[in-house]
């Protein structure tokens, strides 16, 4: 069948359905389908009309937190008519989906007959989605969850419902098989509705202690543990064998869905992309392939059994996890249709599987990789899976020729020279105390957004960032000294805790933020609150002890009173969770301006062609204002949230630091309309029909990357 039949026969398939029966009209789950393809087969929106779309309605919420650069993440559901999101402050509202009127909020950490006098952790995590459930008749309940706590709310009144779990609401530190309660465990993605279970996966900590990401499936009524699926195999399982300590499922955590999951309903398969396994860059106390870390998981939604795996990573040391859920689509593959699972990786590779059997339908070649490490007791995989075609959505290897050439001649010669002190080449340098630049960087590559597939032409549209990032392995310290003082056992912690991300100087680094200034912007109390329990990307230290949290607080609030005394207590060491070596931070390879030290692009948008596995167009995705007005073509920019593609051939994406709503021509890339959002939209578009009307909607929350926080939701339409 050639692409203008296939066309053809999917115009008539929907032409033959009344608009109420139409597949993809309305946006009822996290990216707008179980099938997670992003797509809309509304046309009214179209190439020739769409210069003329304009915001109809703006939903605030009214809670943004522009001082610690809040986010909304949310991709919204739309479901009879109403609009279902989540705020900046994590929480949960319903909108009038053709006005923006609000119905109705549920505040998570506003107290209620049904708390159970809990205190809701890590509320101001991240949420990218929720999800909804209905028996057909009277009951519709949304699963959304608020840090650790996944709550089952009535759709219709946004009351809590009682009779789920412990009076409203399941912890997510319960059933994992072991003893995490003082450890983090949250979930920034939906769980998956599959008749009458609820799936979940979580987000724990990338560095030890941290929890097991086990799979688990709950009763939507009673919120019930209905199945596990142990993503670290124990005793007996398959998988077992592939880590070297026999007793590793004991201890190691990771190996987590926290991206999402995408489900075939009719044939029950649940596809589940888990993440690495603790630690994310020394893996000499987890040896071995590790299954099932950084897998493709099918499983039996049922039942949670084990039909096929496919691991993109062994033994990653590289933080390479599956960043995005897969896409479900029908391709043509020798001569036939085939039902396919599509998956994309940070290192800009795309996979493809036959659904039922997991057999590659792209060439999958695993290659020989450096196994020389620099660090004792790490033992690194000789091969690591590529595919040829497609050809990877990202450049592989940067050089010194690769330096940005729009920066003064000066700086470009500096930064060369910096260069040649790292490692670079390939993206399986093994992680040492040599510097190396990780190139595609932690993030991807492919990212959280994932990417959408048209299924008339089964062509693939991914969004990408190309940033190289400095990765550098030093000793961890083992144990206090005995006469500590408070500001000595606070500098300690802070060293062991929190440089990796925020930095040696606390001028913070990468997507984290600077705490040099925190005296005089926390009180103590609030403090400690904020350590023990996590803000969007910040853990939860709970396994702290709280004299070591105090500890802390002296240092960083500069309690000039405390810092002379003597320590309380000294930490104690875990030998099996011990780390020798951690990375000294996530540090990005910058200019001292702060622009990219590499050649642009900077960030892509890429269609392929799944079918052929040719590379149809790619288009830088985002424009720095200041290099624009100096006549540099479009760079890209860093960008997270993903794309929609519509029957009216259009591409519809934000996701971008310059806070710009982007239409792009499905078929030839064309940009076709921009408009200027209130804050940066890193969240993934939702397309519906409302009374007639086709509208497009995007979170405007801003705040990641350092950029301006927002509160609004943005919906756009075309004039009457």
């Amino acid at each position: 069948m050639n692409k203008l039949c296939g066309i053809a026969l999917v115009a008539l398939w929907l032409a033959a359905c009344t608009p109420s029966e139409k597949p993809y009209t309305t946006w009822p789950a996290y990216n707008g389908s179980k099938e997670g393809i992003k797509y809309s087969s509304l046309t009214q929106v179209n190439t020739g009309n769409v210069s003329r779309l304009t915001p109809v309605w703006t939903y605030h919420t009214g809670d943004a937190d522009t001082v610690h650069h809040s986010q909304i993440q949310c991709n919204p559901i739309v479901v009879n008519g109403t609009l279902y999101g989540v705020t900046a402050a994590m929480k949960l509202f319903a909108l009038d989906a053709a006005t923006g009127q609000e119905k109705w909020v549920f505040d998570p950490n506003r107290k209620t007959e049904f708390d159970n006098n809990r205190t809701a952790l890590h509320i101001l995590i991240n949420s990218r989605g929720i999800a909804y459930w209905t028996d057909g008749r009277e009951d519709e309940r949304i699963f959304f969850t608020a840090g650790s706590h996944t709550f089952a709310v009535n759709a219709r009144t946004g009351r809590v419902i009682p009779s789920f779990g412990t009076k409203g609401s399941i912890d997510l530190h319960e059933g994992l098989g072991r003893d995490v309660s003082d450890l983090f465990v949250v979930s920034t993605s939906p769980g998956m509705v599959y008749k009458n279970l609820l799936i979940m996966g979580t987000r724990v900590h990338e560095s030890p202690p941290a929890a097991p990401g086990h799979i688990r499936a709950y009763d939507v009524l009673t919120g019930k543990q209905v199945w596990i699926f142990h993503t670290i195999p124990q005793p007996g399982e398959f998988g077992y064998e592939t880590w070297d300590d026999p007793n590793a499922w004991k201890y190691t955590g990771g190996a987590n869905v926290w991206s999402g999951f995408t489900l075939d309903e009719e044939k029950g398969i649940l596809f589940a992309p888990t993440g690495s396994a603790t630690s994310d860059f020394y893996g000499g106390t987890r040896t071995g392939a590790n299954l099932f870390a950084n897998c493709l998981l099918a499983l039996k939604a049922e039942t949670g059994e084990r039909l096929w795996h496919f691991q993109f990573m062994h033994h990653d040391l590289w933080d390479k996890d599956l960043p995005a859920p897969p896409v479900l689509a029908r391709l043509r593959h020798e001569g036939k249709s085939v039902e396919a699972v599509i998956q994309t990786t940070k290192n800009g590779m795309v996979f493809a599987f036959e659904r039922n059997t997991g057999k590659p339908l792209v060439e999958v070649e695993e290659v020989a990789v450096d196994t020389i490490s620099e660090l004792p007791g790490e033992k690194v995989w000789p091969t690591q899976p590529t595919v040829r075609k497609p050809a990877p959505f990202v450049r592989q290897t940067i050089t010194l020729n690769d330096i940005n050439p729009y920066l003064d001649k000066s700086v470009q010669a500096q930064l060369r020279e910096q260069m040649r002190g790292y490692r670079f080449g390939n993206p399986f340098i093994p992680p040492g105390k040599t510097p190396s630049l990780v190139f595609p960087g932690y993030d991807g590559g492919g990212e959280w957004g994932g990417p959408s597939i048209d299924p008339e032409t089964g062509w693939l549209y991914v969004n990408a960032n190309e940033m190289a990032w400095i990765m550098k392995m030093v000793d961890n310290e083992t144990q206090a000294a005995a006469r500590e003082t408070w500001l000595q056992a606070g500098q300690r912690l802070y060293r062991q805790h929190c440089q990796t991300c925020h930095g040696p100087d606390l001028k913070g680094q990468g997507n984290n933020p600077a705490l040099a200034t925190l005296p005089g912007r926390y009180a103590k109390t609030d403090f400690l609150a904020l350590v023990a329990g996590g803000r969007r990307m910040m853990p939860a230290f709970q396994h702290l002890k709280h004299e070591e949290r105090e500890a802390l607080a002296s240092y960083l609030l500069n309690l000039r009173e405390e810092q002379r005394q003597p320590f309380k207590a000294s930490s104690t060491v875990d030998s099996a969770t011990y780390l020798p070596f951690k990375l000294e931070g996530y540090t990005k390879f910058l200019s001292p301006d702060g622009y990219p030290a590499i050649s642009p692009p900077w960030g892509t948008l890429t269609a392929i062609n799944m079918n052929t596995g040719e590379q149809v167009w790619q288009q830088p995705l985002g424009e720095y204002e200041e290099l624009k007005a100096k006549g540099i073509p479009p760079t890209g920019t860093e960008n997270y949230g993903g794309p929609v593609v519509t029957a009216g051939g259009l591409v519809f994406i934000a996701a971008t630091r310059d806070a710009t709503f982007r239409a792009f021509d499905k078929q030839s890339g064309t940009l076709l309309w921009e408009y200027p959002l209130p804050a940066a939209g890193f969240a993934t578009p939702a397309v519906f029909e409302q009374n007639g009307k086709q509208y497009i909607v995007i979170a405007c929350g801003g705040g990641k990357l350092n950029t301006r926080a927002g509160d609004a939701y943005v919906a756009f339409a075309l004039p009457e």
